[in-house]
C-alpha cells in the first residue's frame, strides 16, 4: 500500500487521527432514478502529520470531482447571511473601503457575502469553482469568475482585475487539496498593503465538542492556528490577528498580511528540491517592524498548546469520543422505533451525511429529512437514501421527534421549529452529546 504524504511538509502520514470507515461524497444527493445504481464510497481515514501536525484527509477524491457542480448554496442560511453582512460592514469601515477599492472572495458561492459590499458601492470579484453556483451569483449582479484558485490562477486574475485591498475566504481553506498552491493564489490576489482573512472551523473546538461529523471528503484538512500559520507562511503571509467565532461550532477568522514587497513570486519559504518541508521551515515568517501579531494570536496559540495540539500525543483519543456519540444516537433511535415513535430529520447538510453513514442510519430509523434548499428537495441523501422533502412536510406529518442535523445553526433552527411543540414534538441534537429538548 502506498503511504500518503503530508500536503504541507511532505512527511509520510503514518499516524491516525480518526478512522470513520467508508462514506460517499457528502453533497452527492441522488435523484430517484439513481437509487438502484451503484454508489462510490471512499475512506474517511483522517491522518495527522508527525512532522508539522497538520490533521488531514488524503485527497481520495480530486477537488474538481466535488466542487465543479455543487449543491450547497450559502444564502439558504439566514444566520450565515447575517454573519456575512456584519463582516462586510466591519471591514468596509475598518479598511475604509470605497469605489476605488477591490474586495475579492475565493469560493464566493452564490454571492451571499459580496452582495453586501456591492450594496455599499465597493467593487467586488468572486472566484467560485462551481459553475452552477456562480451562475446564481452572476444573476444577482455579482461579478464572478469560475476557477479553482492556484498560484497561476491568482496571478492571472490579479493581472486582469487588479490586486485586492481585501481577499476573503470563508470555509474554503479546509477545502483545498493543493494547500500550498491555493495559498500562493491568495498571496497573488492581495495588494502588498492589503489583508487576507480566512474563516475555518477550529480543530481545537472540533475535538473539545466532538464535532466529528464535520469530517467529510470536502474537508481535506482540519486546522489549528499553528498549522494555519505554517501554511500561510509558505506564500509569505503572516498572521497579524485572529478572531474566535461561534459559527460552525467554533471557528477562527485569521487576518494575514504580506510580509514581502511582492508576494506574487516564489514562496517565502524556500525548500531544497527533493527535501521535505519541516515544521521548523514552515514556522511563521518574521513579521518585521509594524507587523507584530496581536495578543489574540498569542492567546489562541497558548490555548492550543494547553490542550495538547502542539504535540502529536495531544491529538489522540478522539476515536473513543466518536464511538460514544454513535452509541447514544443509535440507542435513542432504536428505542424510539421500539416505542412506535416517528423520527424525522431537519436539514440535509454535508455533516449530516457523515453522521448518518457512520452510524448506519437508514429510513427505517429516520423516515425522511427536510431542507429549505429547493436544490435538495425531491432528492435522496447519499449512501442512506433517506428522502429529502420541503420543511412544510413537518406540519403535515407531526412527527414525535425531529433530529437536527445542522446543529451548528441551533439558535436559528430552534426558532424556525418552535411550532413543533404545538403537537408535543421535540427536537433532538446529536452533538456534542445527545440532547432532547
Amino acid at each position: 500500500m502506498t503511504i500518503a504524504e503530508c500536503r504541507l511538509c511532505g512527511t509520510a502520514l503514518t499516524e491516525t487521527f480518526v478512522d470513520l470507515g467508508m462514506s460517499p461524497l457528502c453533497e452527492s444527493y441522488l435523484p430517484e432514478d439513481r437509487l438502484d445504481s451503484a454508489e462510490t464510497f471512499y475512506p474517511l481515514h483522517v491522518r495527522i502529520c508527525s512532522g508539522c501536525l497538520l490533521v488531514q484527509l488524503p485527497a481520495y477524491v480530486p477537488g474538481e470531482d466535488i466542487f465543479s457542480d455543487y449543491a450547497y448554496f450559502s444564502s439558504y442560511s439566514d444566520s450565515w447571511v447575517a454573519h456575512a453582512k456584519r463582516y462586510a460592514d466591519t471591514m468596509t469601515e475598518t479598511l475604509g473601503l470605497g469605489p476605488d477599492s477591490l474586495v475579492t472572495e475565493v469560493a464566493s458561492n452564490d454571492g451571499y457575502l459580496l452582495q453586501h459590499f456591492v450594496a455599499r458601492g465597493v467593487p467586488v470579484l468572486g472566484v467560485e469553482p462551481a459553475a452552477n453556483v456562480a451562475e446564481v451569483a452572476r444573476a444577482r449582479g455579482i461579478r464572478t469568475e469560475v476557477h479553482f484558485l492556484g498560484a497561476e490562477t491568482g496571478a492571472e486574475l490579479a493581472a486582469r482585475y487588479g490586486r485586492a485591498d481585501l481577499v476573503a475566504g470563508n470555509n474554503v481553506y479546509a477545502h483545498v487539496p493543493d494547500l500550498i498552491g491555493f495559498t500562493a493564489g491568495l498571496a497573488a490576489l492581495v495588494k502588498p498593503t492589503g489583508l487576507v482573512t480566512l474563516e475555518f472551523p477550529h480543530l481545537l473546538r472540533l475535538i473539545e465538542r466532538r464535532q466529528y461529523d464535520t469530517i467529510y471528503h470536502e474537508h481535506y484538512q482540519y486546522l489549528s492556528l499553528l498549522t494555519a500559520q505554517r501554511a500561510l507562511a509558505t506564500a509569505g503571509l503572516a498572521v497579524a490577528d485572529v478572531e474566535e467565532l461561534s459559527s460552525h461550532g467554533g471557528s477562527l477568522r485569521v487576518h494575514a498580511r504580506p510580509t514581502t514587497p511582492s508576494v506574487a513570486g516564489p514562496p517565502a519559504v524556500e525548500i531544497e528540491p527533493g527535501r521535505p518541508r519541516t515544521a521548523e521551515s514552515l514556522g511563521r515568517v518574521p513579521s518585521g517592524p509594524g507587523w507584530e501579531p496581536s495578543s489574540n494570536v498569542k492567546s489562541v496559540l497558548e490555548a492550543e498548546a494547553e490542550a495538547g495540539l502542539h504535540t502529536l500525543d495531544g491529538h489522540r483519543g478522539f476515536a473513543e469520543a466518536v464511538f460514544t456519540i454513535k452509541r447514544n444516537l443509535l440507542d435513542f433511535l432504536l428505542t424510539a422505533r421500539a416505542e412506535g415513535k416517528r423520527v424525522v430529520g431537519y436539514g440535509a447538510p454535508g455533516k449530516g451525511n457523515t453522521l448518518l453513514n457512520h452510524c448506519g442510519i437508514r429510513s427505517d430509523l429516520l423516515a425522511y429529512t427536510v431542507d429549505r434548499s429547493p436544490h435538495k428537495q425531491g432528492r435522496f441523501l447519499p449512501g442512506t437514501h433517506i428522502p429529502i422533502h420541503a420543511p412544510e412536510r413537518l406540519a403535515v406529518d407531526r412527527p414525535d421527534y425531529v433530529l437536527v442535523l445542522p446543529w451548528n445553526l441551533r439558535t436559528e433552527i430552534s426558532t424556525q421549529l418552535a411550532y413543533v411543540r404545538e403537537w408535543g414534538g421535540r427536537l433532538v441534537y446529536p452533538i456534542p452529546e445527545l440532547e432532547v429538548v
